[in-house]
Formats: C-alpha cells, sequence, structure tokens
C-alpha cells in the first residue's frame, strides 16, 4: 500500500484524494450510526471527498428518498465545512420515481432549482463544491445499456439552458464546481463547446462507470478528458462485487446483486464469469486479493482523478480503503491488459 495522493479535478483548482467515499448505502443497508463511523474513517485516513445525490438512499425508494444526504448533513454539520469537498447530484427525469419532486421530467431550470435547494437544506451546508447532472435527459445508452439507438428520441431540456441555470447557482455561490455523470462523448463535447462559446461554468469531471469488466471510457472519453480537462470520478471499482470474486464462490453469496436481483441486469452478459475468473487468477498469481487488484487497477488510470468506493458498513470500508491504494507493478497491468483483450468489456 502506498500514500494517498491528491490530484486536480479537471481544470479546476479544487484538488482531490485519489480516493472519494461513496454513501449510496447510506439510509438502507447503512444505519447512521455505521454511515457516521465510515464517514469519521475517512476523513481520519485524508479521504475528505464525499459523493452524495439526492435519489439517494439506493434503490430509489418513497421511504428513503434523501435519506442519504440527510445523514451526511447530520455529520456535516460537526465538520469544519471548507476541509470537506461535497459534491452531489440531481436527478434526471424519471417519471416513475414520483417522490423525487414529483417525478422529474425535465433538467430545467425549474428542476435544477428545486433539487439544489433540497439538497443544501438536507446536507445542512449553503455551498456545495461539486454540483453533478446524474444522467443525462436525452436518449443515450445507460446503465446497462450499449447500443445508442435512434428510434427512442425524445425531447428534453437544451443543454445551454441546462448549464445557464448551473451558472446561475455559481455567481450565487451555492454551488463551486459543476460535473456530469454517466455522459458519453457527444454530451461532453457539448458541454464544453457552450461554456467556452458563452462564457458559461465548464464542467470539471464525468462520474461514470469503470472497472475491469468495463473499460469503454478509454474509447473516445480519454482524449476528451486529456484534452479538454475533465476527470473521471470513477463509481463502481468492484463492479457490483463481482470484482470481489464472492459470486464465483456462491452466486447467492450476501450482498447488493443478491437482495436487489435487478440490479444485476448490467452484468448478466455473456463473457462476464469467465473474465472475472481470470482477474481472480491473475490476482492470487501475485499473492493479492481480487480486491485489491480491481481497486489497484482503477486507481493507476492518468485520467482518474478519484475512486468512489461505498461500504454496507464500516468492517467492509476497513478493507477497502487500504485496497484501493494497492500499487500494481508493469508487469500485473500488462497481465491484465492481456486478459481484456481476451474478454474486452463484457458489462458495459
Amino acid at each position: 500500500m502506498t500514500a494517498l495522493q491528491h490530484r486536480p479535478l479537471g481544470g479546476s483548482d479544487l484538488i482531490v484524494p485519489e480516493i472519494c467515499l461513496g454513501t449510496m448505502t447510506f439510509g438502507e443497508q447503512t444505519t447512521e450510526v455505521d454511515a457516521h463511523a465510515q464517514l469519521d474513517l475517512a476523513l481520519a485516513q485524508g479521504v475528505n471527498f464525499i459523493d452524495t445525490a439526492e435519489m439517494y438512499a439506493v434503490p430509489s425508494r418513497a421511504e428513503t428518498y434523501g435519506a442519504t444526504e440527510t445523514i451526511v448533513g447530520n455529520w456535516l454539520k460537526h465538520q469544519t465545512r471548507d476541509k470537506i469537498i461535497l459534491a452531489t447530484k440531481v436527478a434526471g427525469p424519471a417519471r416513475s420515481l414520483t417522490w423525487i419532486r414529483n417525478g422529474p421530467q425535465a433538467m430545467d431550470r425549474a428542476n435544477i432549482r428545486a433539487a439544489i435547494e433540497g439538497s443544501l437544506r438536507r446536507l445542512q451546508t449553503d455551498y456545495i463544491d461539486l454540483y453533478q447532472l446524474h444522467w443525462p435527459e436525452r436518449n443515450q445508452p445507460m446503465f446497462g445499456q450499449w447500443q445508442f439507438d435512434p428510434q427512442a428520441e425524445r425531447g428534453g431540456t437544451p443543454i445551454r439552458e441546462q448549464l445557464e441555470a448551473l451558472g446561475e447557482l455559481v455567481r450565487e455561490g451555492k454551488v463551486r464546481y459543476v460535473g456530469v455523470s454517466n455522459e458519453h462523448a457527444w454530451g461532453l463535447m457539448q458541454f464544453v463547446r457552450l461554456a467556452d462559446e458563452l462564457g458559461l461554468p465548464r464542467i470539471v469531471s464525468t462520474q461514470n462507470a469503470y472497472h475491469l469488466l468495463n473499460r469503454t471510457f478509454e474509447s473516445g472519453l480519454t482524449e476528451i478528458s486529456h484534452r479538454e480537462q475533465i476527470s473521471l470520478l470513477a463509481y463502481s471499482p468492484l463492479a457490483f462485487g463481482h470484482l470481489t470474486g464472492k459470486y464465483l464462490a456462491d452466486p447467492a453469496a450476501p450482498g447488493r446483486l443478491t437482495q436487489w436481483p435487478f440490479f444485476g441486469q448490467r452484468y448478466a452478459k455473456p463473457n462476464v464469469a469467465s473474465a472475472v475468473a481470470a482477474y481472480v487468477a491473475l490476482a492470487r498469481q501475485h499473492n493479492l486479493t481480487p480486491t485489491q487488484l480491481a481497486l489497484g487497477f482503477v486507481r493507476s488510470r492518468w485520467f482518474v482523478a478519484s475512486t468512489i468506493i461505498g461500504a454496507s458498513s464500516l468492517a467492509q470500508l476497513q478493507e477497502t480503503l487500504p485496497a484501493t491504494l494497492t500499487p500494481l507493478s508493469d508487469e500485473i497491468l500488462t497481465a491484465i491488459d492481456a486478459i481484456h483483450l481476451q474478454y474486452t468489456n463484457p458489462a458495459p
């Protein structure tokens, strides 16, 4: 294990630790007492970057809507605010989520404004360091979809209007920097172009799934990351537990995928099990745990500003925090690429 490092977030002057604590289990799998213990442990280890969202806890339901931000806010009010880097997200259109602003139908000014006011209230703060659009309003493949379907086109709020709404929040001091999540190349470049043309806030990061079973970010998005100074905040680095290897030995092992099987659709694809078995074997060959291999790989990528790790318990976080800082040799990274070429992105 090496020492925790810090990296610039995109083209901003915000310097973030290479580990970010994800909080989506808070209020569902994780009690408030355990959540606060996790936050205390992370901060003690130098991880002062916290990511949440208005729709959390996950899975989203009326009974737990806003619980995660409330739990984080109850902890945050006892901290020195400017020592914490706080990120949250506005939920995109999802008519089925009626408990979130009556089922958000657009990423327009009114919805973004309502979302930020609710988040600030629950988080008990007057500003957010990084405010992110949780998923795009427009038609695009995401959350396990892997093909663009032009027949699914629909109307929506122009990206210019979304940026203008975010710009208002930045001018008012309610938001320091803006980012996106679950974005693709076309969307990133539209945000960049319009920001530059209109003098609006530039996005500094995109929060996308990235792990050994899904390296699709490397196809096109890494060039944008480099040329436009947009960092990746990598979520699901363990592929919902698959990359720990636990589901190889026992498909019914305790975890989110067995508790809520619908999360598994992203991983119910050919070659997932074969790829996981290959990575697990590689880890053991080098006296690493599969968790160390998976987390160490994400950390090694130059375009990843921070790896978002989440835990359902303090004990789990005590394992994953140091595992994320596992250095990987060139020999191991070369072997990872060989497996990747054999089983390319089995869970996009």
